[in-house]
C-alpha cells in the first residue's frame, strides 16, 4: 500500500532509532534534559528568536504560541482554512478564551489588504481587540501553497504599526525553506512566535517546538504543564528530532519533485505544485479515493469534493510513479 494521506505516517528510521536510543536524559519537568535542551536552543537559533519550548504535538504547540501574543476575549485573524481554524478542534477557544475572524484566500496567503480592513485596534470596553495576526506557511488545505518573503515582511511592517504581533504556523516551515531557499532566519525575523513541527515531512515520531522571547516561552512552559504537556525524560523524542535536522531537511525537495508527479497526473500544472502536498477539487472525491485504496493507493478526502496527497520520507520515486500511473488511469475521462 502506498500511502500519501498524510506527512504523519512517517516511521523513525533506524539511523534515527538509534539516536534515540543512545540519547542522554533528565527529567524535562526540571529543565534538567540534556537532549531537549540541545533541541530547543538549536531551534530557536535557527529561527533568531531567544529561546523555544518541545511540546508533544502541532496543537499544543500553536495553541501555546497564540496565546502567547493573544489574551482571552482579544482576537487572532488567520486565513479560513488554516490549520488553528479548522483543524484544532476549537481549542484557541475552548482552552485559551480567544476569539478568531478569518480572511479567505484561494492559496492560503496573508492577504494584507483584507487584513488591514478587518483589524480592530483598543476602541475601549465596546469591541474586540485585534491582537495577532496567524499566517501558515506552509498552508495544509492550500495544496502546501508558500506566502513569499516578500508578502510575510509587508505583513511585518505593517504589524508593528499598529501594535499587531504576528504567529507563524510554521509546521511545515522546513518545506517552505527548502522550496524558495529562503532562510530560516528570514522567516523567524518576520514573526513574534512561531510552532515548528518535527513529525512531518522531517520523519520524527513525536514533536514540535514554540519559538519566541525568553519570556514567552517561560509562561509557555508553565502553560504546557496546566495542558498535562509536561514530560520527564523526553530526550528519546527530542534525539529524533535533531537527527532530522541533520538528515532529513535538505531531502525534502525528493518530496516536492514527488508531488509534482502526482499532481501531473491529477491534471494540474505541476508549476502549480509548490512543496509536498497536493489538493484537487473533485465532485467523485469519495468515490476516487474508494478507488485509489482498492489499486492500493491511500489518499485523504479532506472536504466535500477536496482529495489531498502528501508525499513524504517513506514514499520513494518508484512509489510516487506508481502511484501516479494509478491515479492518472483512474481519473481519465471516461474511466
Amino acid at each position: 500500500m502506498i500511502d500519501l494521506r498524510s506527512d504523519t505516517l512517517t516511521r523513525p528510521s533506524e539511523p534515527m532509532r538509534a539516536a534515540m536510543a543512545r540519547a542522554e536524559v533528565g527529567d524535562d519537568v526540571y529543565s534538567e534534559d540534556p537532549t531537549v535542551r540541545a533541541l530547543e536552543e538549536r531551534v530557536a537559533g535557527l529561527f533568531g528568536h531567544e529561546d523555544a519550548l518541545f511540546t508533544p504535538t502541532g496543537s499544543m504547540a500553536n495553541v501555546l504560541a497564540v496565546a502567547s501574543v493573544v489574551r482571552p476575549g482579544e482576537e487572532v485573524l488567520c486565513e479560513a482554512s488554516a490549520h488553528i481554524a479548522r483543524a484544532e478542534l476549537g481549542a484557541h477557544g475552548a482552552v485559551s478564551g480567544l476569539t478568531m475572524r478569518t480572511w479567505h484566500h484561494p492559496r492560503g496567503h496573508a492577504d494584507l489588504d483584507q487584513i488591514r480592513r478587518m483589524h480592530a485596534p483598543d476602541m475601549g470596553p465596546f469591541f474586540v481587540r485585534t491582537a495577532a495576526v496567524s499566517v501558515e506557511n506552509t498552508h495544509n488545505f492550500a495544496g502546501g501553497s508558500v506566502t513569499s518573503i516578500d508578502d510575510l515582511r509587508a505583513l511585518r511592517a505593517w504589524a508593528e504599526d499598529t501594535g499587531t504581533a504576528v504567529h507563524l504556523d510554521g509546521a511545515r516551515i522546513w518545506n517552505a525553506h527548502v522550496a524558495t531557499r529562503t532562510p530560516l532566519s528570514s522567516y523567524g525575523a518576520v514573526a513574534d512566535v512561531l510552532a515548528v513541527c518535527l513529525s512531518k515531512g522531517l520523519g520524527a515520531p513525536v514533536g514540535s517546538l514554540v519559538v519566541g522571547s525568553a519570556d514567552a516561552m517561560a509562561a509557555a512552559r508553565v502553560q504546557r504543564k496546566r495542558l498535562g504537556g509536561g514530560m520527564r525524560q523526553v530526550g528519546v523524542l527530542a534525539a529524533a528530532g535533531l537527527h532530522a535536522l541533520d538528515h532529513h531537511v535538505e531531502r525534502l525537495a525528493e518530496d516536492h519533485e514527488h508531488a509534482r508527479l502526482l499532481g501531473e497526473a491529477l491534471g494540474l500544472d505541476p508549476s502549480e505544485v509548490e512543496t509536498n502536498i497536493v489538493v484537487v477539487d473533485r465532485d467523485d472525491a469519495p468515490a476516487l479515493v474508494e478507488a485509489a485504496a482498492r489499486e492500493g493507493v491511500r489518499i485523504a478526502q479532506v472536504g466535500p469534493r477536496a482529495v489531498r496527497l502528501v508525499t513524504h520520507l517513506d514514499v520513494s520515486r518508484r512509489q510516487a510513479e506508481q502511484a501516479a500511473a494509478v491515479l492518472s488511469r483512474l481519473t481519465r475521462p471516461g474511466a
